[in-house]
């Protein structure tokens, strides 16, 4: 990576060498919808086949990959889990929504759920479309790989693991152990560690060699408990995100969420990770400063959810920089404003920081 330096209107500076031509790989780590909003920024600077984007080539991404959580085991996807003995499909189908090329038609059709009145109710036929593929190959990961194809996604989706039987159990603050996603989803304690059932499961290949050969690593947003650390559980993923020598970026919450991570804060966040992943993995800490309305905060209060505090002396104690931004994209609820996250972290890749504070980042009304 160059050098940079940031100026007074909090942009980057470039001071050396600018990326070499062929853009980054990036490696993005999550799961629920929170992945699949980030993967719409970053897909913005992935090149259309045949095509140049419209974007400086320092902050070209020429290998996009999704590493998705698998441990879904409610509604539609926890139902053709069990019957068919496959990974659940839900967080893979949204990741090949927000990574296709004609986005809204494939989301209207991908996302198509079925009336109450039929046999099919409740199942979307994006889901029932990577179940037929899956039946097909005999091959979850093949299933994606081919449905990726047939739909000219900008990037690759790799499941976190192939083991198609694997959960979640928590141990939660009242001592008691909660097993299946779902379970601890409806729990009221809150969770203190979680753990892989099987413990022992491990990644796709490619997996491991997407994070080795990785420019920039992303973790987040998304659920911190059942869509984040779940992908740390995978043997050999949080070894593989250490020994690599890509720039790594934890992307934080913008709301708590009850059992998940109810009074955490932006540092909070990135301990419960360590903590499960057993080492420091980041680099940087996305976190957004904004403040959400009134009328926002009293929403999400009536679901025991606040907005996440950045305490950034904090983050920087655990040895991680400071991305201090505005990225709140406000309407009826609070979503990431994934333009804006996109640019900051493909600015980090284009440059390396020089100074030694906080990056703050000015508002561009443009996004």
């Amino acid at each position: 990576m160059s050098e940079i330096e940031v100026n007074q209107f909090g942009r980057f500076e470039d001071s050396s060498e600018a990326v070499g031509v062929g853009g980054f790989r990036v490696v993005a780590i999550g799961g629920g919808t929170g992945l699949s909003t980030l993967l719409k920024g970053l897909k913005q600077y992935v090149p259309k086949p045949g095509s140049a984007v419209s974007c400086d080539e320092t902050t070209q991404i020429s290998d996009l990959t999704a590493i998705v959580t698998v441990t879904d085991d409610g509604g539609s996807s926890g139902l053709l889990r069990k019957e068919f003995n496959i990974l659940p499909p839900g967080d893979i189908r949204n990741c090949i929504v927000a990574l296709s090329e004609d986005e809204a038609l494939l989301a209207r059709l991908l996302q198509f759920r079925f009336p109450a009145d039929s046999g099919l109710h409740g199942h979307s036929f994006g889901n029932l479309f990577l179940t037929a593929l899956t039946s097909m190959t005999s091959d979850f990961a093949e299933a994606v790989k081919l449905a990726s194809s047939v739909l000219a996604i900008r990037g690759r989706i790799y499941p976190s693991t192939t083991t198609a039987n694997v959960h979640l159990e928590a141990q939660m603050d009242d001592g008691s152990r909660v097993f299946g996603e779902t379970n601890i989803n409806a729990s009221t304690q809150h969770i203190v560690e979680l753990r892989m059932v099987p413990a022992n499961v491990r990644p796709l290949p490619e997996t491991l060699d997407a994070i080795a050969k990785a420019d920039l690593i992303t973790i987040g947003p998304g659920s911190l408990f059942t869509s984040l650390i779940p992908n740390l559980l995978v043997r050999g993923i949080p070894e593989a995100i250490a020994a690599s020598r890509a720039v790594k970026a934890f992307v934080c919450n913008l709301m708590t969420e009850a059992n998940e991570s109810l009074s955490l804060t932006a540092s909070g966040h990135i301990r419960a990770i360590y903590n499960h992943a057993g080492r420091e993995i980041f680099d940087y800490a996305l976190v957004n400063a904004t403040t959400v309305s009134p009328s926002t905060r009293a929403s999400y209060a009536e679901e025991a959810a606040e907005q996440i505090e950045p305490d950034i002396e904090a983050i920087e104690a655990l040895g991680v920089r400071p991305i201090v931004g505005d990225y709140l994209d406000e309407t009826r609820v609070a979503r990431h404003a994934t333009a804006r996250i996109a640019r900051d972290l493909l600015g980090l890749l284009a440059t390396r920081c020089t100074t030694k504070a906080p990056l703050h980042f000015a508002v561009n009304a443009e996004q």
